[in-house]
Parts: C-alpha cells; structure tokens; sequence
C-alpha cells in the first residue's frame, strides 16, 4: 500500500507540477443564472459551466486516485450567499491501475444564490474565482474569474439559460428516496487497511452498479469495487480502506450510491453508520462551495507526515510577509553571483543554509531549555524578550541604514555583505548573516502545514529530539529553494545582468527593511511603559546620526577622519548609557502592566471582545451563546494581515451579531504558559488559531483551516458558522 501512496504521489506531483506550465488551458468556463431577475428573499440557481475539449476531463468533488476537485470561491455583493455545489453524478475513469471519478465534455455546477429579504433593489454583479484541474495525457491546473447579473427587484424573470441550468438538474444523485444501506467492517485489523462492506437493498427494477465515495481527510476508501448481487436486487459492495497516521477509523461513511447506466435518478446520496445494521440511507449533511472546510477538534497526524508539513510549512515561509525583504536581497545577491564562478555560487548557497539551519538550531536549544524548565514552550517564545525586540529593532533599522548607503560594513579592508551590500561581492559571512536573518525574521509568521507540524513537534509528550528534527527540517524548507538555485547556476542565467540598476534597487528595498524596522519598534517600545515611544525612538535617531557620521566622515571623508570617528563613537556611546541603560533600562526593565490589562472587556477596530480566560468559554456556552475564540498577538503578521481582516469583515460580523456569538481574544503576546497549553490542546504550538464553540454546553470547537489569503479564511469561518 505504501508503494501504491508514493505512485499516486509521484503520478500527482508529475502531473500537476511539470505540467503545470505546458500549455496553455483547454476548459472554457462560464457563469449562468436561471433567472435574470429576482425578488427579495427568493433563491435561484447559478450554474458554473465547464466545457472540456474531447479528450480532456475535469475532476468531481472526490477526485479519486489523483486529480482535484474542482472549486468555486465566491465574491458575492450585500444581500447575496451561496449554498453547496450541487454535484452531478461523475463517470469512474481507469488508467493504468489508477480510478478517478471524472466529467468529460460539458458539466454544469449548480449552486443556490438566496436574496436576503432585506437587500436592496438594483442591478447586481455576482462573481465567482473558478480553480480546475483538466487531464488529457497531461494534467494543466486552470483558473478563470467569471461573472453575471442580477437584477433585484419586484419580479421574478427566467434568463435564456434557465433550460441549460434546469437540464443538468436531473444529472444530481437522489437526496429522497428509500435506498437501505448497512455498512460493516470485514473483521477485524491491526494495520492500517481494512475492508468495508456495504449491503444494499434498492427499490423494485433499480439495479445498482457501483458506489462513489465522498471525500474523507482521514482515510481513503479505495475507488476499486468489488460487487456482488444475489439476482433479487440485493447488492454487496467491499471496498479497502486505508487510514492515515493514527486516525481513528470512520464511524459513518457517505457517498453516492451510483444506478446503471440511462436509469433515473442517475444514483442516490447516502449517509450510514458502520456497524449500526440495515437503514434507510439518510442524506449527507450539506457542505459549502468553497473548499475549505471546518474541522471538529484536532486530528492526530503521523511522524511522517508531520516531518512533511514542517517542511512544506518551511518553503512557504519564503512568500510570508515577515521573510520578504530578505528575500528581495537575496534575489540581488543571486544576480550579482551570476558572474562568478559556479563553486563560489554553490560555496555561498551552503552557507546561507547553514546560516538558516545554525539559526534553527538556536531556536530549538532555546525551547528546549524552556521545557527543561518545566515549562510549555511554543512557536514565537523569543517574541516575549524585550531585550530580543530591542536588538532586533536596532540590528534592522542598520540593515536599512546600510542599503540606503548611509554606511558600509568594512572587515579587513574590504566590503562585507551584511544581508544587504549587495553593490559588491557577497561574502560567506554575508551570506551567513542572510541565513540568519530570513529566520529570525520568519518566526512571527506561521505558513500553512506549519501550525500542525510545530503542534506536533512541541507538544510536551514528544521526545527532546523531536524538537531539533523538526526545527531543522522547517529550516531545510525555507532554505531549500536558494541552495538549489546556487547548485544550478545556468537557472541564474535568467536573472538581470548586474549592472548600475543593481544600486538603485538596494537603496529601494531599504524601504520594506525600514518598515520592519518600525514593526519591530511598535513591539518594543510598549515594553518599556509611556515614555518606551519617545526614549527608545531617540535612541534609533541618534543611532542614525551616529552611523552617517561614520559613513560621511570616516568611510567616505578625506580629512579629519579621526576628529569624525571620535564624534561618532561619543554619540553612540552616550546614547546607549543616557537612553537605553538610564531612561529604559533595558537590560532589566521594569514590569509594565498593559492598560486596562484588568478589565474583562475590550474594543479593536470597532469590534467588542472579551479577554480569555481559561473558564470563560465554558461559562458562555452554559448560557447558550456561541463563542469565537481569537488566539492571536501583536508580534504574529499573519494574525494582523489574514486573520483580522477576515473577523472584521461587515459580513462575518454580522452573521455573529445574528447568532449572538461572543468574540474571545486570547492574546498570546506574552506566550503566557496557560495560553501555550491551550494551544497544544488543539495540536498547535503558536498563533493564529481561530476557533468556533457551538452555544451547546461541553461542545467541542471547529477550528478554522489556516490560509494565506484573507477571503479564503473567510470563507472557512463562514463555514464553520453557518454550521452552528
């Protein structure tokens, strides 16, 4: 079965990755509406048309062995929501040992649209984002942005589509109908596959050729059937089973029950219970269009595959916002190594990863120093040093200094690269402090895959080992795409030429480096209490004039170099004694308490929170209201780019205002103990995690799948309540 994985894996990663730039798409998409108009508070149906050229297939809502699902991501005005993606039953397609469940030529997605009954009349755009996966001999991932519109008024008007939209009505599997299904498992197993067996009693004259299940994170139920009749219409399917990691295994299963071929309805859609005997199939509960899906609690993952996502998790740290202006420098350096010779590239690429995977290691000493110390450690635990924020603050705000030319890093003469001097050679003690850098700078960002791995690398039952496993595979991961380029010189063939625009670019991408600068000062600063702002900014100004100085005078003057250094030595010197050890006392500064820390409530942006604590979820749900629970802190970038803003939302906001939910915030700034636990509770080892209690007392949470992108979380979290 292992095999079988790495085949399907590898056919996958083949198909979609190499492939992926072939040629151009074949499927042409559109949008259809059944009516043209629409009254207040009616639905009506949209339909997503793929029309595939002959030979090529896009995939159903469980693609099988390999392929995708095909996905529709909504962008809908004021007063319009979107319901599931009414499947059309798929035809089972095999190729070289492989099944999957496919539509060739046309196929129409239906989706309800319901009007609110309070929206307001006028001529509306309804816009969809549609992601597809066509195969013929090759595989071409498509994506199209497609829209019409509809005309909200006192009538109800059918469009020129409505017959194509209602056409493909009778392509839906049955939700009604008095199908008997049991399910059961064939004995018993202690390995990670097993058999399940369907018993099927259709009604008189209907014969039943096979079943299509749906898709389940958990386990794969193998698209291979084995169909048995007993010539009175009574069917027996087996399917093999296989689990993933230690997930348990499923105790219901759902599907579509598929009829022989020209029968109508073309297959019935069923929800059974295994081991629970001969029921009529009840139907699946509805999901959503978008793909993205809640999940109950937190499922266990292999160490396998957890290894996987760290590492995953570790290359998609590389587009996060917080590595982003190491990155653009990096791309810089690699043109400037263009001209060198190819075992100096290869020498510079192994030093920056070692100077990624020496930084990890850092890190995983210092949790592992935490846990020593008998104490719940997570992703971001440096964050909590004022001293840390403080160095930080004063290292990037250099760097920047350093690309707008204000000064250069001499040692021995000569010109280092220090993760910025890239107008001249870089060195390896440049490409060193790359390394290290592009990882402290990523540690307020977590990827997706990231959140699961770390969940399961630092949860206090794992092995101290486990840790630097873990930690240098998410650092192999973010170096990982620029040691490979550094071993493939003739890719660096098509960068830019170096050349004068190369200066005029490092002065620009000092810009990005200040404004982490400033990132960094807003965290730093309220560690020191009211006065943190103006003592710690004078500090970074006099910084500023000292290092000019030094660049003016010393590096670039001709006279009075001596006279010059003198200068700026005082002025550094009498700013760390006067602001930061007398005004801040940085090294051991006093507790400050937050404002209005005390009190149980608090306002950001305009949304009404309350603070955490650890009974409170339980209090709100013994009085039946709903809780959203926002573990978040100032330091996490991905809490205040994706997270927020999806929270915030008008629509999102007044769903929960509906529901009459409780906003929680958990603020994890501090990496308080108590909230590390919390995390580790749901498989998580730092923030953002985002989760939805349902107002049932005792009631487990859905927690919100990570994303990127700020609608792609919002579609999950409106998911999650539109389930409660």
């Amino acid at each position: 079965m292992t095999v079988r994985l790495l085949k399907i894996f590898l056919l996958a990663l083949l198909a979609v990755g190499t492939n992926a730039f072939a040629a151009a798409t074949q499927t042409r998409v559109d949008l259809l509406l059944d009516h043209e108009a629409a009254k207040p508070g009616q639905t009506i149906v949209a339909g997503v048309r793929l029309q595939m050229p002959e030979g090529w297939h896009t995939y159903w809502r469980n693609p099988g062995d390999s392929g995708k699902a095909t996905e529709i991501k909504w962008d809908l005005p004021d007063g319009v929501t979107a319901g599931a993606i009414q499947w059309p039953v798929p035809e089972k397609f095999e190729s070289e040992g492989f099944f999957t469940y496919i539509f060739r030529d046309t196929v129409v997605l239906r989706v309800p649209l319901t009007v609110a009954a309070d929206a307001k009349p006028g001529t509306v755009e309804i816009h969809a984002k549609v992601d597809w996966l066509e195969c013929q001999k090759t595989c071409i991932p498509g994506s199209a942005n497609v829209a019409a519109k509809l005309s909200i008024g006192d009538d109800m008007r059918n469009s020129a589509d409505a017959e194509i939209i209602d056409t493909w009505q009778k392509h839906l599997p049955a939700t009604s109908h008095s199908v008997a299904v049991s399910a059961d498992w064939e004995g018993e197993t202690d390995n990670d596959e097993r058999t399940l067996v369907l018993r099927v009693q259709p009604p008189a004259g209907v014969e039943i050729a096979d079943y299509f299940p749906y898709f389940d994170k958990a386990v794969e139920i193998g698209a291979a059937t084995k169909l048995e009749s007993d010539g009175e219409g009574r069917v027996t399917i087996r399917k093999t089973v296989l689990r993933f990691g230690d997930s348990a295994w499923p105790k219901s299963l759902a599907g579509i029950l598929v009829a022989a071929t020209g029968a109508s309805p073309p297959a019935y859609e069923f929800v059974a219970q295994i081991g629970a005997g001969s029921a009529i199939a009840s139907t699946p509960t509805t999901t959503v269009a978008s793909s993205t899906k809640a999940i109950v609690s937190a499922q266990p993952i292999s160490f396998w595959k957890a290894l996987l996502f760290a590492f995953i998790g570790g290359l998609i740290l590389n587009i996060m916002p917080c590595v982003l202006p190491v990155i653009a420098l990096k791309i810089l350096g690699f043109v400037q190594q263009s001209k060198e010779s190819p075992g100096r590239v290869r020498m510079l690429g192994i030093v920056y990863g070692v100077g990624v995977l020496c930084s990890f290691l850092v890190l995983a000493g210092l949790i592992i120093g935490v846990r020593l110390g008998g104490k719940a450690a997570g992703w971001g635990l440096q964050f909590q040093s004022p001293q840390f924020l403080v160095l930080m603050t004063i290292l990037v705000t250099l760097v920047a200094l350093n690309l707008f030319g204000v000064f250069e890093v001499n040692a021995g003469g000569g010109v280092m690269n220090a993760a910025s001097q890239l107008s001249g050679r870089e060195g390896a003690s440049g490409a060193f402090f790359n390394g290290v850098l592009a990882t402290i700078l990523a540690t307020p960002c977590t990827a997706p895959f990231l959140a699961p791995a770390l969940g399961f690398a630092l949860n206090e039952s794992q092995p101290l080992w486990m840790v630097v496993v873990f930690f240098l595979t998410i650092g192999a991961g973010l170096a990982f795409p620029y040691v490979l380029l550094s071993f493939e010189p003739r890719w660096l063939k098509f960068l830019p030429k170096p050349g004068a625009w190369m200066e005029r670019f490092k002065n620009a991408m000092g810009f990005p480096m200040l404004a982490t600068a400033v990132w960094l000062f807003s965290l730093a600063a309220p560690r020191f209490g009211r006065g943190g702002y103006l003592w710690l900014g004078l500090f970074l100004v006099l910084l500023a004039l000292s290092v000019w100085i030094w660049g003016e005078f010393v590096q670039r003057g001709r006279t009075r170099k001596g006279t010059a250094m003198v200068m700026a030595l005082v002025i550094l010197a009498g700013a760390y004694a006067f602001v930061l050890e007398a005004k801040l006392s940085w090294r051991a500064p006093e507790q400050i308490a937050e404002a209005n820390s005390s009190d149980s409530e608090l306002v950001i942006h305009g949304v009404h929170w309350k603070r955490w604590t650890p009974d409170i979820v339980a209090k709100l749900q013994a009085e039946g209201r709903p809780v959203l629970v926002n573990f978040t802190a100032d330091w996490c970038l991905t809490c205040h780019a994706v997270v927020e803003p999806a929270i915030e939302n008008p629509e999102v906001q007044t769903k929960l205002k509906e529901m009459n939910a409780v906003q929680v915030y958990a603020d994890y700034t501090d990496t308080p103990e108590v909230l590390t636990r919390e995390l580790q509770k749901f498989g998580r080892a730092g923030v953002p995690l985002v989760l939805v209690y349902p107002g049932t007392k005792d009631a487990e949470p859905m927690i919100i799948p990570d994303s990127v992108v700020t609608t792609v979380f919002r579609g999950g979290l409106m998911e999650a309540l539109a389930k409660l």
